[in-house]
């Protein structure tokens, strides 16, 4: 018989670890809060327009399959045709998540022979799925290109280029071109993770590649729907082999129940609502944040003209003391602790919306100042 109690004595263990650094991860509700914490940039998880198709469309709860099996439809494709369609790729295919979509791609996309060259702040579901995929990988150093071009120098077999076009921690933008131009002169494929630019930038919300048009230029792009889309899931673009490619090998795609068929309506719904998405209202949120901040003093904010902002504390301990401080006085924050940023970068997030205000922005740092005195 299996002694389960010296099995969760040694869980015990290591979460006291974690309590004992300050690291324990535990669930919290938030109801009631000013909304500074999702990714939900242009309010549409709370459309209105969601609850309506729900109760109008009377599509199955449910899949019941994976794509292979039972859980394809002309709507999951007409859906990634759109969208495809849209973000100006030839092809997309659909995950349930967007980790499942990274984990899939990079766990199957490379050899063993081959090299991943990443950007050291890449995503932490980016670096599980080139894990998986026993390729060699080389970081270098955030947004350096200089340092990207000695990694693609001394890089194995084919060589794969990971980033983001938008940061997810430092609200920072990939500079697109020069690593374009980088890939192209060492024959390398790019690789780039558009999640938190999706809806926010380019044309319609497009994102950063279409808004340089470098579409031509790039080998896969990940899209997801659960930020600024508002909804659940992520898409996989590039070129018809590539789809095919990932329907044969993406073991996250293969062995995963489909998404239910009213998630695809809620998607075509939220692609139809980015071109009257209220951008300008956003990024005046944005500007403003900005602005103010420049006449707070002994504070650390970091430098970001996106959605994506911070108040670096570089401390775990005081990051949670300042998030538990803010949710008191009614805003919803997140600490962000080592080893999710590096030490020494400890930090509150502030995620801007579109239906966030003036007035609301100018209360919270409000309260940071009072916080710090």
């Amino acid at each position: 018989m299996t002694d389960n109690k010296s099995f969760n004595d040694y869980l015990n263990i290591k979460l006291q670890n974690r309590h004992d650094g300050g690291l324990l991860r535990t669930l919290s509700t938030h109801d009631n809060l000013i909304d500074f914490c999702s990714n939900d940039y242009l309010g549409f998880a709370s459309h209105a327009i969601f609850r309506r198709h729900e109760k109008e469309n009377h599509l199955p709860s449910g899949a019941t399959g994976s794509r292979l099996i039972s859980g394809n439809s002309i709507l999951a494709e007409d859906t990634e045709k759109m969208i495809a369609s849209y973000h100006h790729a030839q092809a997309a295919l659909i995950f349930n998540t967007g980790y499942m979509a990274n984990i899939g791609l990079f766990s199957t996309i490379a050899s063993k022979q081959d090299s991943f060259i990443y950007d050291e702040h890449i995503h932490a579901s980016i670096i599980d799925g080139m894990r998986l995929s026993m390729t060699k990988r080389l970081k270098f150093k955030h947004n350096n290109p200089d340092d990207l071009e000695k990694k693609l120098k001394i890089a194995p077999g084919n060589k794969f280029i990971v980033i983001e076009s938008l940061y997810s921690m430092d609200g920072d933008i990939a500079p697109l071109k020069e690593i374009v131009e980088l890939s192209r002169k060492y024959h390398a494929a790019l690789i780039v993770d558009e999640a938190h630019a999706t809806g926010v930038f380019g044309e319609n919300g497009k994102g950063l590649v279409c808004h340089f048009n470098l579409e031509d230029f790039v080998f896969a792009r990940v899209h997801t729907f659960s930020k600024a889309l508002g909804l659940h899931g992520a898409a996989v673009l590039g070129a018809e082999v590539l789809r095919s490619f990932l329907i044969n090998y993406a073991r996250t795609f293969i062995y995963a129940t489909a998404l239910p068929p009213n998630t695809y309506v809620n998607i075509r719904q939220s692609y139809k609502l980015l071109p009257e998405a209220d951008r300008i209202g956003l990024f005046n949120m944005v500007h403003h944040f900005q602005n103010t901040v420049k006449n707070i003093s002994g504070v650390t904010f970091i430098n970001s003209n996106s959605p994506i902002q911070g108040i670096v504390v570089k401390d775990n301990n005081k990051a949670v003391r300042l998030a538990q401080y803010l949710q008191q006085k009614g805003f919803f924050v997140k600490a962000i602790l080592s080893p999710t940023v590096p030490k020494g970068t400890e930090r509150i997030r502030v995620c801007l919306h579109s239906f966030n205000t003036e007035k609301q922005i100018d209360e919270l740092l409000k309260e940071v100042k009072l916080f710090f005195v």
